[in-house]
């Protein structure tokens, strides 16, 4: 049986010190990597109005519409016929960014929309800007529905 020196419990000690501060970096790391609250309900947020989108259903869309933006731009009726004529057949992805600390999201989406009273299709570029509402705990679109009547 071997007896322990000071220089090898020193020594003992030194390595268990290092064990421990990268075990601790180590869940740092982890727990910095997980997703917060704020970035899950940003991507269901975007996965739900996607889909909404592609479907058409414009009415349930302006639910995603902050109120702000609606007081100082109101949706007219028009507007929300206009939508109807059309159909989306392509909702793509084309860039997206997170500012301000992940509490705004930009992204560009280009959609394909067919008229069906003219049996033309035409593809927008959806310029989308969403903040963050921590009052309401959600993300609101700051930058109104798809305008079917700006081409690409």
């Amino acid at each position: 049986m071997e007896i322990m020196t000071f220089k090898k419990m020193e020594h003992g000690m030194h390595v268990l010190k290092k064990a421990i501060l990268l075990l601790s970096l180590t869940v740092v790391t982890l727990a910095s990597c997980t997703p917060s609250n704020v970035d899950k309900t940003r991507s269901e947020a975007f996965k739900q109005y996607e889909t909404i989108i592609r479907w058409s259903q414009w009415d349930a869309a302006v639910d995603f519409l902050s109120p702000d933006y609606l007081v100082e731009h109101p949706i007219t009726r028009l507007d929300m016929d206009r939508l109807r004529l059309f159909k989306v057949t392509s909702y793509t992805l084309r860039s997206a960014a997170i500012l301000d600390e992940g509490m705004t999201a930009r992204q560009v989406v280009e959609i394909k929309m067919f008229n069906t009273h003219q049996a033309v299709e035409r593809t927008i570029m959806d310029e989308q800007e969403w903040r963050y509402d921590e009052e309401r705990q959600r993300w609101l679109l700051h930058s109104g529905l798809p305008d079917p009547t700006r081409r690409y």
